[in-house]
């Protein structure tokens, strides 16, 4: 698959699966700008694709501030003139108990992980209507339809992101802008080594996940020759939430 010359931005892609993202679009031609609140980071990754070929940016932005993505997007139709697919991966978690979480802690998952997806979207999708259309991907998680104790601020809105996702699909669509959903399941971003046998023995696929993984989901979602692909929820997963749980 080819990118060649199109600007892509990411959220939250100075670490993890992010970067990995960014690393794929890069391989493939594209102009990939970060965007994260970790400057050293996002710095380092630009950096680092660079060397190897690419064409990358760091942008340095907080996702819960409405200003500060309204300048980001402005900035990159100053410098590039467009910004042509979207993947908004930055996201936060609290696992705490729901009666020690606290609404200052609630807001702030749910702003740096739901709100910022529409916030983005709306002003980038403005500059994508004015070239013909664009893409989006939204990264949501396994824990949108699954969950473990004391993880609702994150459960919800990973879950958002998901009906966000599709609602976005339906307005932006006659804009010629298609918006996807795509939820990992386990992605290890640490020492891959590490992982044990029994990790990777639970999941249908035999193996824990990698960030290219989810990168070549987002690769497909968003390559011009689909079109006909909006409003769906890619679960990534290695076949994980499909698997009966029974304890012996």
């Amino acid at each position: 698959m080819s990118f060649a010359d199109l600007v892509i931005l990411i959220t939250g892609a100075a670490q993890g699966i992010g970067r990995g993202i960014a690393e794929a679009y890069a391989e493939r031609g594209a102009v990939v700008l970060l965007a994260d609140l970790q400057s050293q980071a996002g710095k380092q990754a630009a950096e680092e694709i660079r060397q190897a070929g690419g064409k990358a940016e760091f942008i340095p932005c907080d996702v819960r501030s409405e200003r500060e993505i309204s300048e980001m997007v402005e900035r990159i139709e100053r410098t590039y003139g467009r910004i042509d697919i979207v993947i908004n991966n930055a996201g936060v978690s609290r696992f705490k108990s729901p009666f020690e979480l606290s609404v200052e802690e609630w807001d702030d998952v749910l702003n740096t992980n739901v709100r910022s997806c529409f916030l983005i979207t709306r002003e980038a999708a403005k500059s994508m209507k004015k070239h013909g259309g664009g893409s989006v991907v939204n990264i949501s998680s396994t824990r949108a339809i699954m969950s473990e104790p004391n993880s609702e601020a994150y459960a919800a809105s990973k879950g958002a992101i998901v009906s966000l996702s599709h609602a976005m699909a339906v307005s932006l669509g006659p804009e010629g802008i298609r918006v996807n959903c795509v939820s990992p399941g386990w992605i290890e971003t640490g020492d891959y080594d590490e992982l044990r046998e029994l990790d990777h023995a639970q999941h249908p696929s035999g193996r824990v996940g990698r960030p290219e993984d989810i990168a070549r989901a987002c690769l497909y979602l968003t390559h011009p020759d689909n079109s006909f692909v909006t409003g769906t929820h890619l679960v990534v997963d290695g076949g994980m939430t499909r698997k009966m749980i029974y304890e012996e």
